[in-house]
Order: structure tokens, then C-alpha cells, then sequence
């Protein structure tokens, strides 16, 4: 694709950025096949092509419209484009510059702006989550039901840790939504690892990956909370942790671009780059482990695996963790069209109610056709979307691998890092 960027962009790192992204395009519309807004809307500004000519005519000069935001907005960062484009386009990070841009340049109605600011003042402090959902519980009586069955279930002791020590260690992600609505996926992952003579090292001062206010368009925030986690990870790195391991694959992808984010930063670029290069989904350390005598349980035996867009065409991941499951002993039921996005997308389901109801229902009708009993994923936001619309379980594949271990260790009480 042939560019022409205005003076402003030509000089600085983002338009130098944008400009090699976009010169890689041969615009051959593979992309649009595979984008589950233009499946949706059948709008060519609705799909991967029409969004990147929008953002290239901006870095041109084109002023910012609140069309050209809206058409942006509707995009679920899904990265399908990316896992079918045959020129390795970077579509995800030309869409966070476009969107930082058009944010800059154009206002948001207040109502907006508000939504926006609350999402990113509650949904990064876990505790802040947790506050919300305890008043949430006290009211449901009172909540009308579409909101009412967006609650998340209470969850019981699964959650508690294992302490045993030992030599080999690895850090916690816990993040912020999940170590608030569902503590037990981490405490899985550590007794799953405590099997495997790996310890599970929690780290109180971590806390949001970032992606919350990277893809709200809030840069600086999403660098601060990237900064403050490789401080609270680099001492326990210099002791001698292996990795940073990580069971959403949302904070996962996030973690894996921080060595890009922070690359012109002079304090934090090379330290950046070591925690992208430790930063493992907790799919890759089990991948090749060896478990004796696991135990299926005949109610959760057959699953329906839903892969996060994180996962498979942003971790390019995919087929790691159904291959897990059916090691173990799962029996893993077809999926129809398993590339497309489930709506969730981080706060696209607040933000794009309308699109993203849409899509959880094409998801749920593909995961329940061959009538699992239970469902799986591996992003705590597809976990609580999908639980939404659903009679039938829905849980993190660590918790099946947990349960099907269960009789291989005991359940012990759980402290702090």
C-alpha cells in the first residue's frame, strides 16, 4: 500500500510505526472473510481493510470524524485478520494508534466519556471488582434480569493455594477481574504446577496487565501499570523465577507486547523485553508435562473448548490446550466456525452491547450443538460472557485439569508471597 503521510506523523515514532504497518497491506481483502463485525454488518468501514484505509487517511492528513471513531469502536481487536492475512499485517497495533489518534482529535458525548473513565477507574484494582460485586449480590433481587444474569457465580474454597516450597518457582499473573470474580483458576494452575515439583509464587504488588487502558485508548495509564508490575517482578526474577505465568490469555498477549510498548522508554525498554520473553500462557508449561492416573469426572468428560481470539490469533496458540485436555482424557466436541470471536473482547461487551449479544449467541449456538456438558475457555472475560448466556458450566480448562488431578493431591491452605 502506497502512503503519503502528512508532516506531523512522518517525523514521530507512532506514524513511522503506522507507516510500515500499512506498507505491508496489498489490500487483497482476505482479511474481511474472517472479521466477525463485517460478518455482522456486511460494511466494508466495518471490517479490517476498510478500518486501515480509514487510519491511513488520517495519518495523512484526513481530519478524524466520530464516523471514523464509531467504525473503529465496533472493532473487537479479535486479530482474526492477523491469523488469515498472507502479508503479516500488524492490524492490532495500527488499530491501538488509529484509535489513540481519533481519540485525540475527536469528543466523545459525556455519557460516553463517563463509561469510558469508570471502566477504567473499577475494572483494573481488584478489589475495587470486588466491592462492586459484593454490593451487586446484595441488590440481584432488585437488578433486572439481563444485568442480573451477568453476575458471575460466588465461588467456593477451590481458590485456596498450595505452600509447599519448592525449588523450582514461577510467578503468578493473577491480573484484576480474575483474581477478583475467580480466584479458583490461579489456585488450579498452582496445585496443577505443585504436581509438577513447580512452585506458584504470588506477587501482591503486581496487578493489571494495562489492556484495559490500551484499548481504551489511555496510552500513559496502560504504561503505568506496565511499569509497576516489572517492578514488583524483577526482584524475584533476579532470585532466580523462570517465568511469568499467566492463565488469561487476554494479560498474556498483553505481557507479550511490553518489550514493544516500552521500547522508548530508557528505564524500562531492556527490562521490558526480558518480561515479554518470560511471559508464558500457562497452556506452554503444561504442554509436554506428564500426569499419572488422572481421574475424568463422568460429568464434565465431554467439553466444548472455546478458544480465546487471545489465544489463537494473538498467542498463536491454537490447539495447544484442546491437545492438554484430550491427553488427559477429555473428550473435546466440534466447534463450528471456532475462529470467531465470542463478543466478549475485554469491555467491548459494555461498550458494543448490541454487537457483542449478537455474537454470543452465534458462539453459544456453535459450542452447545453437539451438547457438551460442560464448557471451557482460557480468558476469564470469555468465561463470564459465555456463563452469561448459558445454563450449562462454564469453566477455565485449568479447572477440568484440576479436577481431573484431585485425587493426586490434597487441597492445602493458601498464603501470601
Amino acid at each position: 500500500m502506497q502512503t503519503n503521510l502528512s508532516e506531523p506523523y512522518r517525523q514521530s515514532a507512532q506514524g513511522q510505526t503506522a507507516e510500515a504497518i500499512l506498507r505491508a497491506c496489498v489490500h487483497c481483502g482476505f482479511c474481511t472473510a474472517t472479521c466477525p463485525t463485517y460478518q455482522l454488518l456486511g460494511d466494508e468501514l466495518d471490517g479490517p481493510r476498510g478500518r486501515i484505509y480509514q487510519i491511513k487517511q488520517i495519518l495523512e492528513g484526513a481530519q478524524p470524524t466520530a464516523v471514523t471513531r464509531t467504525h473503529l469502536d465496533r472493532c473487537l481487536s479479535c486479530r482474526s485478520c492477523e491469523t488469515t492475512c498472507p502479508s503479516g499485517v500488524d492490524y492490532g497495533r495500527l488499530l491501538d494508534i488509529g484509535r489513540e489518534i481519533v481519540e485525540e482529535h475527536t469528543q466523545r458525548p459525556f455519557l460516553e466519556k463517563l463509561q469510558r473513565q469508570a471502566l477504567r477507574t473499577i475494572l483494573p484494582y481488584p478489589q475495587r471488582v470486588s466491592a462492586l460485586l459484593a454490593f451487586a449480590y446484595l441488590v440481584k433481587p432488585l437488578l433486572p434480569k439481563t444485568l442480573a444474569r451477568k453476575l458471575p457465580a460466588q465461588q467456593g474454597n477451590r481458590y485456596q493455594w498450595s505452600v509447599k516450597p519448592q525449588a523450582r518457582k514461577v510467578l503468578a499473573f493473577e491480573g484484576c477481574v480474575q483474581a477478583a470474580v475467580t480466584p479458583s483458576t490461579t489456585a488450579a494452575l498452582a496445585r496443577i504446577l505443585h504436581q509438577l515439583g513447580i512452585e506458584l509464587v504470588r506477587v501482591k504488588a503486581a496487578g493489571c496487565c494495562g489492556a484495559v487502558s490500551q484499548h481504551l485508548a489511555a496510552p500513559e495509564a496502560a504504561l503505568n501499570f506496565m511499569r509497576r508490575n516489572i517492578d514488583a517482578w524483577w526482584p524475584h526474577l533476579e532470585a532466580g523465577a523462570e517465568a511469568i505465568v499467566i492463565s488469561a490469555s487476554g494479560c498474556g498477549l498483553m505481557l507479550k507486547e511490553y518489550g514493544h510498548l516500552l521500547k522508548h522508554d530508557p528505564l524500562y525498554a531492556t527490562k521490558a523485553q526480558t518480561i515479554s520473553a518470560l511471559a508464558k500462557d500457562s497452556s506452554e508449561l503444561l504442554a509436554t508435562a506428564e500426569f499419572s492416573h488422572p481421574q475424568i469426572p463422568e460429568h464434565l468428560k465431554k467439553v466444548a473448548f472455546h478458544s480465546p481470539c487471545t489465544l489463537q490469533h494473538g498467542l498463536k496458540l491454537n490447539g495447544v490446550v484442546e491437545g492438554i485436555l484430550q491427553k488427559l482424557g477429555f473428550e473435546l466436541v466440534p466447534v463450528a466456525d471456532a475462529h470467531l470471536c465470542c463478543g466478549s473482547a475485554g469491555t467491548y461487551s459494555i461498550l458494543q452491547a448490541e454487537l457483542s449479544q449478537q455474537l454470543l449467541s452465534n458462539k453459544l449456538q456453535a459450542l452447545q450443538a453437539s451438547q457438551p456438558q460442560v464448557i471451557a475457555t482460557a480468558n476469564i472475560g470469555c468465561q463470564l460472557h459465555l456463563a452469561s448466556g448459558t445454563k450449562l458450566r462454564v469453566v477455565h480448562w485449568l479447572e477440568l485439569v484440576d479436577q481431573a488431578l484431585a485425587d493426586e493431591y490434597p487441597l492445602n491452605n493458601g498464603s501470601d508471597q
